[in-house]
């Protein structure tokens, strides 16, 4: 009689509890975020594209939250270029978007041209996010190429670089 006591006591233990462990399951948020090592790989496989089609550029590596991770400013790249590349950067995690597809959406007369006034907003081309496995785990930001084709196109070389890296 005893043992079917302790049993019917543990099941009712285990009962009362599985709502709380389904509640505290249901508060807390898992992401990922690049390793630091992998944000200094892609800024400077970001930073090589750009050399090799002859530009001097700032590379801004961000993660997911915006928050800067990695920046190089090649030895000839603009004095406003590491900001510039920041924001690209920031503005791509943001709005989860790549800023040249954004600086279209967002031009005059179009129905997002408002986004242009958020703060910290660059709606340049340049700015793309970093995807692994369906999530963005952050964004890279180039600025000080002739024109933001060849800003997006540094920085998508960069991702590719380490594309294998975050394939999990």
């Amino acid at each position: 009689m005893k043992s079917i006591r302790q049993a019917v006591l543990a099941l009712g233990i285990i009962a009362a509890a599985a709502p709380a462990a389904k509640a505290q399951e249901e508060a807390l948020v898992s992401f990922s975020v690049m390793k630091l090592e992998i944000t200094v790989k892609l800024a400077e496989a970001t930073l090589e594209s750009c050399r090799a089609k002859g530009a001097q550029i700032a590379v801004a590596v961000v993660d997911r939250f915006g928050n800067l991770q990695t920046m190089l400013r090649d030895r000839f790249a603009g004095p406003h270029t590491p900001e510039t590349a920041r924001r690209k950067a920031w503005t791509a995690a943001s709005f989860r978007s790549d800023t040249l597809t954004l600086s279209q959406t967002t031009a005059p007369g179009a129905e997002a041209y408002g986004a242009n006034f958020v703060t910290g907003a660059l709606m340049l081309g340049g700015g793309v996010p970093v995807e692994a496995n369906g999530s963005i785990v952050g964004a890279v930001g180039v600025s000080g190429a002739p024109g933001g084709e060849m800003d997006d196109a540094c920085a998508r070389d960069g991702i590719d670089a380490v594309a294998a890296d975050l394939a999990f």
